[in-house]
């Protein structure tokens, strides 16, 4: 990593631990909160890490090499616990690393060249039931959780920034689970903030959409969408521009914003 990225990375890195920890001292109730919402499952388990901050950018270094930014929804059983604080180690993350894995010709180790984000810091047992949160906690935790998911748009827009440099290629943001991004989504607010701080920076085009990697929804949804004349990554770029027109950038829209 050169010096300048390494800089801007770093830079933002500590902005986004500092704003869990704010986010969580502005919320001290949470934890009890979520602990409620855990206990009227029927599988409960303690909550430990109500914000979770991905402890596993702490693990990058100037010599680290990325090549993707991966972006999910948010912080569920196992991400959250305190031997973890990290993002995607769940199943879904296991199904992703096996498709990194399983597909050499993307050149990406899941667990070296991949830093994760997600679209919220705040933990649910389910990504459905931060709904459900925000009614247990009421108005001001609704209105944080929506902030927190601007928060997490801007910050994505500043490690990309200083993982693309300003003389190297953008390199690609997938974003998996568009479904939750559409107009009256849970994650409506993170589609919203992406589309004004993103439109005119140039780097729209290095944005893709995609399915969760949960339940194999991003292998299969890739199997059925292949074309034998496409290679992997050419199927992906097709996927995944196109559901980043559909739920973000129209590409006529796109077009007239990029030089």
């Amino acid at each position: 990593m050169e010096q300048g990225a390494w800089e801007r990375f770093s830079r933002t890195r500590n902005r986004y631990r500092r704003e869990v920890k704010l986010l969580q001292g502005r919320f001290p109730q949470l934890q009890n909160i979520q602990q409620k919402l855990v206990d009227s499952r029927s599988s409960s388990y303690i909550v430990e890490t109500p914000i979770v901050y991905n402890s596993s950018l702490d693990d990058i270094t100037p010599d680290s090499v990325i090549r993707l930014i991966l972006v999910a929804d948010n912080p569920g059983r196992r991400e959250q616990l305190a031997e973890n604080r990290r993002y995607l180690v769940g199943p879904s993350g296991k199904i992703a690393a096996k498709f990194f894995r399983d597909n050499p010709s993307l050149k990406i180790d899941f667990h070296k060249n991949v830093i994760i984000l997600n679209k919220t810091p705040i933990h649910t047992p389910r990504t459905a039931e931060l709904s459900e949160l925000c009614r247990l906690g009421g108005a001001a935790l609704e209105t944080a959780f929506y902030q927190s998911q601007r928060l997490m748009a801007g910050l994505l827009l500043e490690f990309h920034r200083a993982l693309s440099g300003e003389k190297s290629k953008s390199i690609p943001v997938w974003i998996t689970g568009y479904s939750g991004m559409k107009k009256g989504g849970v994650f409506e607010a993170y589609t919203e903030e992406l589309k004004r701080i993103y439109t005119g920076t140039g780097l729209e085009k290095s944005v893709f959409l995609y399915r969760h990697f949960s339940m194999n929804q991003f292998t299969i949804d890739l199997k059925q969408q292949a074309a034998p004349d496409e290679s992997i990554p050419q199927t992906l770029g097709r996927i995944g521009t196109a559901y980043r027109e559909k739920y973000l950038w129209h590409k006529n829209k796109l077009h007239g914003i990029i030089k």
